[in-house]
């Protein structure tokens, strides 16, 4: 088995005399699809915030393609090769698709990968037809439909050429043909050999994404493992349903 390209050992974030997250152990390999599922409340979206920088885990170890991270800055961990999207899209309203792809290109690629100015449009061009928003290059991002705005936000997230996404709840409020929208561009990013964390509450989508699942209650993690296992756990199934 190759070395993890994300591992956590024994997270813990405290807000207060709150315990959100609680000696977390969490690893991805490279390559990897993982889905992060659990009830409301559970600490997926602290787990995601220590991961990616915007917060700082009290206690444990995060270390990324083998070196600890916890201590640095999101804009540093992004350039590392770890990107994620944002469950509320917010792009650049008032700049045209193109040139919503365009910052990123500019800014959060890794420095070796970093393009010159002239290859930047030509770069921005190429994500957006993969995404399927070439036609739309030209619009103001302020004025997208839901979906589209959802493209956006993993297109940018692509432009930083991760290593490891994080997608946080790309899916939510969407028909079911939006969600297989979504969940082709997810799974053709293994094709280019980066894993994906997708955080997601259409159960749907997870089982037929994931090729491993782990699933957080109270900031715990309670289950990892095949999805078909985990999902028959009789406490996931007690998190999710009651008793």
């Amino acid at each position: 088995m190759a070395d993890p390209l994300l591992e956590i050992s024994g997270v813990t974030k405290r807000f207060g005399g709150f315990t959100a997250l609680d000696g977390i152990d969490f690893a991805v390999g490279p390559g990897e699809r993982v889905g992060l599922i659990g009830p409301n409340g559970s600490g997926k979206s602290t787990l995601v915030n220590c991961i990616a920088g915007t917060l700082r885990n009290d206690e444990g170890s995060i270390r990324f393609d083998g070196h600890e991270i916890g201590g640095h800055p999101a804009h540093k961990r992004i350039r590392l090769g770890l990107a994620r999207s944002f469950q509320i899209p917010k792009p650049f309203a008032s700049m045209s698709v193109l040139d919503n792809l365009c910052v990123p290109l500019l800014y959060a690629a890794r420095k070796h990968e970093k393009l010159p100015r002239s290859r930047i449009m030509e770069e921005a061009a190429r994500i957006l037809a993969q995404v399927g928003l070439e036609e739309k290059s030209h619009s103001m991002s302020g004025g997208l439909t839901q979906v589209d705005m959802r493209k956006l936000e993993l297109a940018r997230a692509m432009a930083a050429k991760p290593r490891l996404l994080i997608s946080d709840e790309a899916m939510a409020g969407l028909s079911a043909s939006e969600v297989d929208d979504i969940l082709a561009l997810l799974l053709g990013l293994k094709q280019q050999g980066v894993a994906v964390i997708m955080i997601e509450h259409v159960m749907r989508a997870v089982m037929k994404f994931s090729e491993r699942i782990a699933v957080l209650v109270a900031g715990r993690k309670i289950a990892d493992g095949d999805p078909q296992a985990v999902v028959s756990t009789p406490e996931v199934v007690k998190a999710y349903l009651g008793e």
